[in-house]
Parts: C-alpha cells; sequence; structure tokens
C-alpha cells in the first residue's frame, strides 16, 4: 500500500516536486538562510543565561543545545517563516514573564511581619 496516495495529483504542467514542497510548508525553510537560524539560536542562548543558572563551558555548551534543539523543534513543526518567528517570540517572552513572576514570589510575603502593624499589641501597650 502507497502512503502517498491522500496527495492530490498535481495539475498538468507542475511539477510534483514543487507541489509537494508546497503542500508540505517546506518551501520557506528553503528560503530561510543558516545564518538568520544561528542569529536566532543565539538569542534564545541570550534569554536562556539570563533565566537559568550557568558554570563554566560545559555550562554554556548545555545551554546551546537545549537551544539548538528548541529551535529545531519548532523549525519543524512551524508552518510558514511567521509561524517560526511567531512559535519562538511567544516562548521567549513567557520565560522572560515567568521569571519576572517568580522573583516577587521568592521574597518573604510580610517581612516586617505583623505584630508591628497589630492594632492590639498597642493597645496593651498603653
Amino acid at each position: 500500500m502507497d502512503n502517498n496516495d491522500w496527495r492530490p495529483t498535481p495539475p498538468a504542467g507542475v511539477g510534483g516536486g514543487g507541489t509537494e514542497a508546497a503542500l508540505d510548508g517546506g518551501d520557506w525553510r528553503a528560503q530561510l538562510p543558516l545564518e538568520s537560524r544561528d542569529r536566532i539560536v543565539n538569542k534564545i542562548m541570550e534569554t536562556l543565561k539570563r533565566h537559568l543558572p550557568v558554570s563554566g563551558p560545559e555550562g554554556l555548551q548545555e545551554l546551546k543545545k537545549i537551544a539548538v534543539r528548541f529551535e529545531e523543534k519548532i523549525y519543524t513543526a512551524a508552518t510558514s517563516q511567521s509561524d517560526y518567528l511567531r512559535k519562538i517570540s511567544l516562548k521567549m517572552l513567557t520565560m522572560e514573564t515567568e521569571s519576572e513572576n517568580t522573583i516577587p514570589n521568592a521574597l518573604p510575603s510580610n517581612p516586617a511581619g505583623n505584630s508591628s502593624n497589630d492594632p492590639d499589641a498597642t493597645d496593651t501597650a498603653a
């Protein structure tokens, strides 16, 4: 049984390769320069460095692996270049906002304590 039976037959005069590439969304990937992907991986790394502890060259290598795997996953799943950029931007923004929200939660909710603001405590002292 042929697994390609579900694909429509290309119109007359159109090569099958171009039609399949357009159906798969592969055409936008061919137009995206490798340098652009490298720049995006570097941006991802910068974001990760701000939010994850890194120690020494081994840590940087691990961070690079994470950034490359993340970029490849988005690159493979994206349906267009704009979808690719949107998904990466959204994930980076989510990481930024989540880390901003976790910093205040790491601090004690009331470091001064409630006893100094307790009105009953001043009544008993008076």
